[in-house]
């Protein structure tokens, strides 16, 4: 076996091997703005590039609370991916955005976009151009429905335009397949929110209390 090391070290220096790892490496998240809640998401944030779906029992728990400093950072920073900050696409959002509260988080409201698409199916079409158009930094939808198909064009257009998709779904959806890169569970209680991470690309399960 005297030359085993020297094959070994041959074979590592072939550029058509193929070399695993982890997807989640290589890629630092967008942070949250909540530490405890990017301890428990692999990069330390918001998986970048990819399909993010947050399940709710209803509106107005803190959802949108939970992306405000992401989308703050996005609205305002220029970053490798865009050479001004990206839009920030809103399609088919359930309520009008106050943009006096958006104004308090840091949001620059030049960089908003609101789509108000007819049917379900537009919905989709339209957040799927505006997530492979590389001009949004993060696209938000409301679908009324949302099948493992759909989901799968959605996480490909993000990561054609480097943008990060966030899809807003009732908990009925937790027993329904999805490419999302991560679902979050959100319910709300008199003792407070708390966040259950469904699914995590290069993560684990976990349920948070007091992110908010």
């Amino acid at each position: 076996m005297p030359h085993a090391p020297s094959s070994v070290e041959e074979l590592l220096e072939n550029p058509r091997l193929w070399r695993g790892r982890n997807p989640a490496q290589g890629m630092a998240g967008l942070a949250s703005g909540y530490e405890k809640l990017d301890r428990h998401l692999p990069g330390g944030g918001w998986p970048r590039h990819a399909l993010t779906e947050i399940l709710t029992e209803h509106y107005g728990i803190g959802e949108l609370r939970l992306l405000m400093p992401a989308l703050a950072f996005l609205s305002t920073e220029e970053s490798a991916d865009f050479s001004e900050p990206g839009w920030i696409a809103w399609v088919a959002p359930p309520f009008q955005p106050y943009p006096p509260a958006l104004q308090q988080w840091g949001i620059d409201l030049s960089r908003m976009l609101i789509v108000r698409p007819k049917t379900d199916k537009e919905v989709l079409w339209s957040a799927e151009q505006a997530l492979s158009s590389g001009s949004c930094a993060a696209v938000l939808l409301w679908p009324e429905r949302l099948d493992d198909q759909c989901s799968r064009r959605l996480q490909l257009a993000a990561e054609k335009g480097g943008s990060w998709a966030i899809a807003f779904r009732p908990l009925a959806a937790r027993a329904e397949p999805s490419a999302a890169a991560l679902r979050i569970e959100m319910r709300a209680s008199t003792s407070g929110t708390r966040l259950s991470i469904l699914k995590s690309r290069g993560g684990r399960p976990a349920v948070l209390h007091d992110v908010l």
